[in-house]
């Protein structure tokens, strides 16, 4: 299944449902453009924050029709409207931060659009064409927070090549994990599969399989594999480890290996002990197996915010905004 047979399942998933995305660098052409195809094709009602001259500028310099995107200009926002976000901030943040700091806050485009997000007024936000990941992630953390079941984000990349699909994480947040983060990121890559209509087989990778080698690093993988367990009961048959790569990518090696296991030789969704080993992971099969890497998608928040890459392109901004509108409907 090639790359764009993806995209055409995740388009018929999210067309007609009329997800609401908020786009803060909404000055920027590449968003635009992206912002105004997507609005075309029925896929998403985009919202466009930024200063209205200038938004209006790049629009007019690059001939593009905003009439079916709304358009949202923190400076010149109803002042009743704003109170009311300004008080939902102070609330959400439960004395951390009065109503000035808010107000500041809000000035800012990223805030305010997570804001609209947290309030219910946008499904999902795409930010980080013009901000660096933390500006995006930040507001979404203090403000949106985490999902319930779990206490961190984490980033995965879906694999693709032909009609191989695969989930790789994390590779992309959490540097040196534990047992617990370990497990977390395995129950909310399940999750990510599954957006992607990939019934998740979730291997939870070491150096050893079942006990082969003996470390301590081998016991937080078998660790973290009972905490997932117990964190998904109804995946529970779904989650293995610990298993090297070969054993749970490969039929035979993983019938010789680890032969109950009903994940091994049959894995779709690779969770890496470290960040550092998800991240060469994913970028040998890139360069190497000629994969494509999709991502990273941010998991684990309670509603969904994409972080886009500053080289992004226009096109990686309407793929992104398509799978925020996916996740927005799990």
């Amino acid at each position: 299944m090639l790359v764009v047979e993806l995209f055409e399942q995740l388009k018929g998933k999210i067309s007609g449902q009329n997800k609401v995305i908020v786009f803060p660098e909404g000055e920027d052409v590449r968003i635009q453009g992206a912002a105004v195809r997507l609005a075309a094709e029925g896929l998403i009602k985009p919202i466009l924050l930024g200063a209205q001259k200038a938004i209006e500028a790049t629009a007019v310099a690059n001939n593009y029709d905003l009439s079916d995107l709304v358009i949202i200009d923190p400076a010149t926002y109803d002042e009743k409207a704003l109170a009311k976000l300004n008080a939902a901030l102070v609330d959400r943040r439960k004395g951390k931060t009065d109503a000035e700091t808010a107000a500041k806050w809000l000035a800012d485009v990223n805030y305010f659009g997570t804001m609209l997000v947290y309030t219910g007024q946008a499904d999902g936000m795409v930010s980080g064409a013009t901000h660096p990941t933390g500006d995006t992630v930040r507001p979404a953390l203090q403000i949106i927070k985490t999902a319930p079941g779990s206490s961190r984000i984490s980033g995965a990349f879906i694999m693709q090549k032909g009609e191989a699909r695969y989930v790789f994480s994390d590779a992309a947040i959490n540097i040196d994990v534990d047992a617990e983060t370990m497990a977390e990121i395995a129950v909310q890559s399940a999750k990510t599969a599954q957006v992607f209509d990939i019934e998740p087989k979730v291997a939870m990778l070491s150096f050893s399989t079942k006990g082969s080698a003996k470390s301590p690093l081998v016991d937080k993988v078998a660790e973290a594999t009972a905490i997932a367990k117990k964190l998904a009961p109804d995946l529970a048959d779904s989650i293995d480890g610990e298993l090297q790569f070969d054993a749970a990518f490969v039929a035979s090696v993983g019938e010789a290996k680890a032969p109950n296991s009903k994940v091994a030789g049959h894995a779709n969704t690779f969770i890496f002990p470290s960040l550092e080993a998800g991240n060469i992971g994913y970028k040998i099969a890139q360069r190497l197996g000629g994969f494509e890497a999709i991502g990273p998608i941010l998991q684990g928040l309670a509603k969904p915010v994409s972080d886009l890459s500053r080289g992004a392109n226009e096109e990686d901004v309407y793929k992104v905004a398509i799978i925020t509108a996916a996740q927005a409907l799990v």
